[in-house]
């Protein structure tokens, strides 16, 4: 089975008609059939972009399994800092960082994001790249 990692931008779009990026992620969504994990960090960001009235059908569409969500734990919030300051140039954000350390955990590399300049500069603890599934 597929698994890949979702940051903010794809799951904004998917729920914003407004979005440059909406089409692409309801056809991606639709053929995606695989597990998508992510985060609190991007579910929050996500939640804060995403016009009011469709915040709490994006909340219940993760209810429903939308996404897979997974904790980035107390001891690894060292970590996350410390990605914020390595990558601060571009900058890296807290959403980004708790990406990164879930892929450690989980061994994922692929991921949806239209951030592709981020992603293509960040690295895994490993050093290994991230490859977007979402953008071509």
């Amino acid at each position: 089975m597929r698994r890949a990692l979702a940051d903010t931008g794809p799951l904004v779009a998917l729920l914003n008609r407004n979005d440059t990026h909406h089409e692409r992620a309801r056809g991606f969504f639709r053929r995606f059939d695989g597990v998508l994990f992510t985060t609190w960090p991007v579910l929050t960001e996500a939640s804060h972009l995403l016009p009011l009235h469709a915040r709490a059908g994006f909340v219940r569409w993760v209810a429903r399994g939308g996404v897979t969500l997974r904790e980035i734990p107390a001891d690894q919030i060292s970590t996350v800092a410390t990605l914020m300051e390595r990558y601060a140039d571009h900058p890296m954000d807290l959403a980004d960082a708790s990406l990164i350390c879930l892929a450690d955990a989980i061994g994922v590399t692929d991921i949806i994001t239209v951030d592709q300049a981020g992603f293509d500069t960040y690295r895994t603890g490993a050093g290994k790249r991230f490859k977007n599934r979402f953008l071509p």
